[in-house]
């Protein structure tokens, strides 16, 4: 396990890499903790077929253990894996619509946007204002809060509509469900 130079991938210093005559050695089953002489230090981790790592070189004396430094990062990746793992990604889906939207094509956008709160989406919902139609603002804010309403049951309001250039927009978000 002995590596006398570090590679410049490697994210701790380990072994000869440590730059400090003194070091505070923790977690190690074998030593008391306690502060020591690094290279006596090295040469005890050399004895065991360890490294002795740099854990926080921003204290003094720094910390360091004797440890198996290819498992140590190895365990460090799995880590990181099983977090990036539990994170939850929420996407954002967009629905659009006109302000004069009819009733059944309302109904259409309404079982696409309960889809996806279901699956637990986000969704954007747009009213978009070509040429003339962008006198008819109301109606398009009356159309995205009767969405809104109609859509209830699966999501909530995160945003209110909101006019931007040519289009009005509203986010909902999805409820959390109990199984």
């Amino acid at each position: 396990m002995y590596r006398a130079v570090s590679k410049k991938r490697d994210i701790h210093r380990i072994n000869e890499n440590i730059k400090s005559n003194m070091i505070r050695l923790v977690e190690d089953s074998n030593m008391k903790s306690g502060i020591y002489n690094t290279k006596e230090m090295i040469s005890v981790a050399r004895e065991r077929n360890l490294d002795l790592v740099e854990i926080n070189p921003k204290l003094t004396p720094t910390v360091c253990r004797i440890l198996d430094y290819k498992k140590y990062l190895y365990e460090q990746k799995k880590k990181r894996k099983q977090f990036k793992a539990k994170q939850t990604k929420i996407n954002t889906k967009e629905i659009r619509f006109g302000p004069q939207i009819g009733d059944h094509d309302g109904k259409v956008k309404v079982k696409s946007a309960e889809k996806f709160l279901i699956r637990g989406d986000k969704v954007k919902v747009f009213v978009f204002f070509k040429g003339r139609s962008i006198v008819y603002k109301e109606q398009g804010k009356i159309k995205l809060l009767k969405f809104a309403e109609e859509i209830e049951k699966y999501g909530k309001v995160e945003q209110m509509p909101v006019m931007e250039g040519k289009r009005m927009y509203m986010i909902i978000a999805p409820k959390k469900f109990i199984n």
